[in-house]
């Protein structure tokens, strides 16, 4: 294929619209609560109508406020778009109205200027709920595969390595190191077999940032490893992606095939020498397996456990060679870059903190959903305005970042900006985007006790520090929780953190100890309201569990 007839499929798609369209939710959250149903009941509708010349059906992918879902968008000519919330079946007929220009009664309007919508930057996100994610026509219409061709043509490898450099994108899967760095790096090493790995092994508990964009605009994410490969110079990639995933998996499976058979991916990609295979690698669900050493074991078909660094997999990765690993996110924002520049990348967010971060936003909030911020946004713009606040009779007590490896943020220190050194400092981190809210209800000690008990779950077992050091540290919470721990527990929770987190061999374990310690810090109070005095008493009663 070459750009003239890219750009003809894109045109032919375009040409098919009409003038409304009707489009449904249907990634994984609005999937479990019955749109596969009611797109088949509005696809019903709109042929008992007589609708079909004039009305077009789309499967689509998040509309993000997922806590509203099925949601259903009519966008028609002339008219500001239109999005439904809370659809079953028993709607069809209305949407189908609503679709004919009549007035919609009995169901749900969502208001697109709130601040959910109205205060988010999708650069990621741009295209997820609008295109197709099993129609590749629907992708190009929307613009896939330019970036690609404009790389392969017009910047080559310096060009492309340097945009991402100057962007100041850095990596979105929680260390943050500089995306460009990463990929100079990799494209420095000697001439041979080279890898570019997806990491799409999201495992935070609350998070599903990734699964959303790769069920959603999967070409995006092809177009970005594509030209990461083109930059470092491979010709073979893999996507490493939970087996808990099944969407995820078929729609990448699908969109793999598609551009293979249009020649945008496999050999001579628009005509030139550039070759990349892309092939997925299904995970079995091990959380330590999102650590990239371990993630290549996996790949490699060994059991999934991480190894010391250096070398790191820049220099020696898959099978020895030189192996750039991105996550998700961080290839998603790449055809973006290429296509506006680096200039109007960098010009988004703060200074050490470049582009927008997406968060799936949950817990106690009025609105959750997949949200995409401008770095430097507020944690309390987030909570309180995108996220509609604490639910009624209720009152935010903290946000938790970074799944078990970040820390729990109160309330009173929401005015800190979403940018990692920020985050750090408070003894949390980005993370991959998980963001959970809590409220007076949340007992800080049990929130630290159920992340040290995940840790210690999903250790491998090859580093004593962790595979002990985590059990001891779950077992200590406990019996705090419990109210049955001695005075002198908390400084001896403390040392044990401290030990875990600089003796660990790779991040799980590093990071394990973050919970616990970012509570200490910010809700003290809480365990020692729970310690036994030298005399036997001051122990709160134990908790029901």
């Amino acid at each position: 294929m070459d750009l003239e007839e890219l750009i003809a499929l894109a045109e032919s798609e375009r040409a098919g619209r009409l003038p409304v369209e009707v489009r449904v939710c249907l990634a994984a959250s609005c999937l479990g609560s019955g749109a596969g149903g009611v797109r088949d009941a509005i696809a019903g509708a709109i042929a008992d109508r007589g609708l079909a010349g004039r009305v077009r059906l789309r499967e689509v992918g998040c509309l993000r406020l997922c806590s509203e879902g099925p949601l259903v968008q009519v966008d028609s000519e002339g008219a500001d778009p239109a999005l439904y919330a809370k659809v079953d079946a028993r709607l069809a007929p209305v949407i189908a109205s609503a679709a004919s220009g009549d007035p919609a009664e009995g169901i749900r309007l969502v208001d697109l200027g709130s601040p959910f919508f109205a205060l988010q930057r999708p650069i990621v996100l741009e295209n997820t709920g609008v295109v197709e994610p099993e129609r590749i026509e629907s992708s190009l219409a929307a613009g896939a595969y330019r970036s690609l061709h404009h790389a392969l043509h017009e910047l080559g490898p310096e060009g492309m390595i340097a945009e991402v450099t100057r962007s100041g994108l850095r990596g979105r899967g929680g260390a943050g190191y500089p995306t460009g760095l990463k990929w100079a790096t990799v494209a420095k090493m000697p001439p041979g077999p080279k890898y570019v790995v997806c990491n799409a092994d999201e495992g935070d508990p609350g998070a599903f940032m990734d699964r959303s964009v790769m069920e959603s605009d999967p070409h995006r994410v092809l177009e970005g490893m594509a030209i990461a490969a083109l930059a470092v110079g491979a010709d073979r990639g893999y996507i490493y992606v939970r087996g808990e995933y099944p969407l995820a998996i078929a729609r990448l499976d699908t969109a793999i095939r598609q551009a293979r058979r249009l020649g945008l991916l496999g050999s001579m990609i628009f005509d030139s020498p550039f070759n990349f295979r892309v092939d997925l690698r299904i995970g079995a669900g091990a959380f330590v397996c999102g650590e990239e050493t371990a993630l290549m074991q996996s790949i490699e078909g060994r059991r999934g456990q991480p190894r010391p660094r250096p070398p790191y997999p820049a220099e020696s990765g898959l099978w020895g060679c030189p192996t750039l690993i991105n996550n998700v996110e961080t290839f998603a924002n790449i055809p973006a870059i290429i296509r506006e520049g680096s200039d109007w990348f960098s010009a988004i967010g703060t200074e050490g903190s470049k582009g927008t971060k997406v968060f799936a936003l949950a817990g106690k909030v009025r609105n959750s959903g997949l949200v995409e911020v401008p770095m430097g946004l507020p944690l309390r713009t987030i909570v309180d305005q995108i996220g509609g606040g604490a639910p009624e009779g209720s009152t935010t007590k903290a946000v938790q970042t970074g799944g078990p490896s970040g820390g729990c943020i109160p309330s009173g220190l929401f005015d800190t900006p979403v940018e990692y050194e920020a985050l750090k400092a408070l003894g949390s981190i980005m993370g991959s985007g998980g963001m959970i809210v809590m409220d007076q209800d949340d007992d800080m000690v049990g929130i630290a006790r159920f992340f040290m008990k995940f840790c210690m779950d999903e250790s491998c077992g090859k580093c004593v520090p962790c595979r002990a050091g985590t059990v001891q540290l779950y077992r200590m919470l406990d019996r705090i929780e419990r109210g049955v721990a001695p005075a002198g527990e908390l400084g001896r929770l403390e040392a044990l953190c401290d030990l875990v987190k600089h003796a660990s061999l790779c991040g799980l374990g590093q990071a394990a100890p973050n919970p616990v310690l970012s509570t200490l810090r910010f809700f003290r109070h809480e365990y020692e309201s729970r310690l036994v005095s030298p005399d036997g008493d001051g122990a709160r009663a134990p908790t029901p569990r």
